[in-house]
């Protein structure tokens, strides 16, 4: 396991993947407000990739109840997200549904046309459910402080509330309990207290 805070290392890692396959699918999970969809578009633009959020597949509240969510990770669609995407990985096309948390309401079709690189960015994208479906898994991960920093910028007083109480501990339940950071390739700093 590769340790780095550069995005260069990365990188390399990628075009060594690249040099010996035409196709690399790359997971990249970890801390909320760490930095993952910011790497991930990194990589988008850089790569041309194709690129899937995790926050699409979170559990419509029909399906949402308290013994699912004591699970650790059980509070994504894995198996909406494993019918509609990872099962289609190696297809030249393929479609899936958005879903939105704030309206409880699913997308038209979004189109997925297969390039040299698929990403599947956010948390629970190393779900265990999906078996090992990626050719490399990065953990993004940040310091405590710097982590509520980011998401009371992004979020706000009122919302940042409920991630301290809601969905960080679901987090890390799922990290511990399932012992993702020791299953990836390469754990990605995004501290600047290093």
């Amino acid at each position: 396991m590769l340790k780095t805070s550069k995005i260069c290392d990365i990188e390399l890692k990628i075009m060594e993947i690249l040099l010996k396959q035409d196709n690399v699918v790359i997971a990249i999970d970890g801390m909320c407000g760490s930095g993952k969809t910011t790497l991930a578009n990194k990589l988008k633009g850089k790569y041309s990739a194709n690129l899937i959020h995790t926050d699409d597949f979170y559990l419509p509240k029909q399906l949402r109840s308290e013994e699912r969510l004591e699970e650790a990770g059980e509070n994504i669609d894995y198996e909406r997200l494993g019918a509609e995407v990872i099962d289609h990985l190696k297809d030249v096309y393929f479609q899936y549904r958005k879903y939105n948390c704030q309206t409880d309401e699913f997308s038209s079709f979004v189109e997925i046309e297969k390039k040299g690189i698929i990403i599947i960015e956010g948390s629970y994208s190393l779900n265990p459910h999906f078996g090992k479906y990626y050719d490399l898994a990065i953990f993004v991960e940040t310091s405590e402080d710097e982590q509520y920093d980011r998401i009371l910028k992004r979020e706000g007083n009122v919302r940042i509330k409920n991630f301290i109480s809601k969905w960080i501990p679901l987090e890390n339940k799922y990290f511990e309990d399932l012992d993702i950071k020791n299953k990836v390739d390469i754990i990605y700093s995004t501290s600047s207290l290093h």
